[in-house]
Formats: C-alpha cells, structure tokens, sequence
C-alpha cells in the first residue's frame, strides 16, 4: 500500500514538475521571441538645456554649438564605441517654466558619425526660442516621464540638466530630484555661471553649490560648472564624455563642497 501511495506520489510529481518545465520554457520562448536587440543601448541621455530669458541670444547660440560640436567629436564617438552595446539613445529638450518644454529634437540611436550628425542637424536647424521662469523642478519630471516612454532600455539612464540660474517655479527641486533618483535616473549638472557671481532677480552666486545641493543626484552624479562661453565647448564635450562611459569623476571635475560652507537653501527662490 505504502509503495502504490509512494509510486502515485511521484508520478504526481513528476507530472508536476514537467508541466512547470514546460510553462517556464514557453514563458522563456514568449520573453525571447519578444526580445527586440535593437531596444538595447549603453545609456538612454535626455539633453536638457535652458532656455529661460536669463540665457540671452548669444549665450543660447554658444549653448547650441557647444552641444552640436560635441555630440559629433572624436571623442564621443570613441566613448561610445567603446561600450558594451556601441550605442547610445539620447534626446535634446529645451525648457524653461512649467508647461515648457520642448523636444526639439527626438530619441534617436547614436551609433557612429552619421547618426551623430543627423541628431546635430536637428538641434543646429531648429529655430531659437526664449521663454519666461527657471522650473528645473518641472523640467526633471518632464524628463523622466520622457526616459519611461522611450522605447528603449539603456544600461544607465541620464539626466543632463544645464542651466544659469535655480529653481524658482513649479514646487520643490529637491523632490523632482528625488523622484528620478527613484525611478533609476541619475541627474548630472551644467551650472552655468556666465555672469560671474554678481547677484540679480534672476540669478544667484556660487550656482555651483546650489546644483551640488539641489539638484545632481544618483549614482555617479557629478557636474562641471562654466565660467566663460570661451570654456563652454569643451566642458560640454567632457561632459557627455564622462556620461557615456561611465566614468567617475575626478576631483577637478566634480566640485566637492567646502568643509566650512553653509548647505544651500534648495527653496530659497520657489
């Protein structure tokens, strides 16, 4: 009696365990005829530039040119063949106050100089625009919503944020920073001090400070502040370098807070 109960039981088992057999490799024939190789790249980067009325035209056209010689460099090109996959998805967003943003030019694969310079033409032939007010809180959420919708799925998901001045609508930057951090985004920063330290309804000394506190976050996040158009190209240049291999900082790019000075007030100009 004991061997017929023994025998039935592994017979159930056995039929058991080929049933799940099966559901687990038709669940992986389902995931692998589903598995599309060309959604697969490096790093999925969301340029995100300011365009608030701070930034004048001459500053805004330094900021284009910058971006569009960078992305087609030499050394772009190397750091992203150099990556697992040799492919990167990135996408150019303007932005300024809430309800502003504007994708002026779309996820696109970059993979080599002609896709390289195709991304370019779209960011060099679009028309300038300036709008009013400073949300980097509302320009974060835009981008991250922007990365979920992408249709690709990247090793590192970037944020890119540029801009000359903080925070001053659309709720707490803080909270916008710390949502994408939640949603696997790491945000690095472009402080753009053009102006010097001089003070304005517009602008605010040591902007550098205010992006390492508010702003950058997630693994591997750093900035590179700029001080002169003279310098912009080429710290753009490092920049999307750094971010496309993944490298981590050095000391002389990222700007690490002095022992003595005061955190910055994150909600000062909301």
């Amino acid at each position: 009696m004991r061997l017929n109960t023994a025998k039935a039981q592994l017979a159930a088992a056995t039929m058991a365990a080929t049933m799940v057999a099966l559901l687990v490799n038709e669940a992986g024939a389902t995931q692998f005829a589903n598995y599309d190789p060309t959604s697969e790249v490096d790093v999925e980067l969301v340029l995100a530039v300011d365009i608030s009325q701070s930034m004048d035209e001459e500053e805004q056209q330094v900021q284009r040119r910058g971006y569009v010689e960078a992305i087609t460099s030499a050394e772009v090109m190397e750091a992203i063949r150099m990556g697992p996959t040799g492919r990167i998805a990135v996408t150019y967003v303007e932005w300024g106050g809430m309800g502003e943003q504007y994708v002026v030019a779309d996820w696109q694969v970059i993979d080599g100089p002609e896709t390289a310079a195709n991304f370019a033409s779209k960011i060099a032939e679009s028309p300038l625009r300036q709008v009013q007010r400073t949300s980097i809180a509302a320009a974060l959420a835009f981008s991250v919503a922007h990365i979920e919708k992408s249709g690709f799925s990247g090793l590192r998901r970037v944020i890119d944020m540029s801009g000359d001045g903080p925070n001053n609508q659309g709720g707490q930057v803080t909270s916008a920073r710390d949502e994408a951090i939640a949603h696997g985004v790491t945000i690095n920063g472009l402080p753009l001090m053009l102006k010097g330290t001089g003070n304005g309804w517009y602008h605010m000394p040591n902007l550098d400070h205010y992006y390492e506190d508010c702003v950058i976050g997630g693994p591997g996040s750093f900035m590179v502040p700029v001080y002169s158009t003279a310098e912009f190209g080429m710290a753009i240049k490092t920049k999307l370098v750094m971010e496309i291999a993944g490298l981590i900082p050095r000391d002389e790019v990222r700007v690490y807070p002095a022992g003595a000075r005061k955190p910055i007030a994150c909600n000062l100009y909301n």
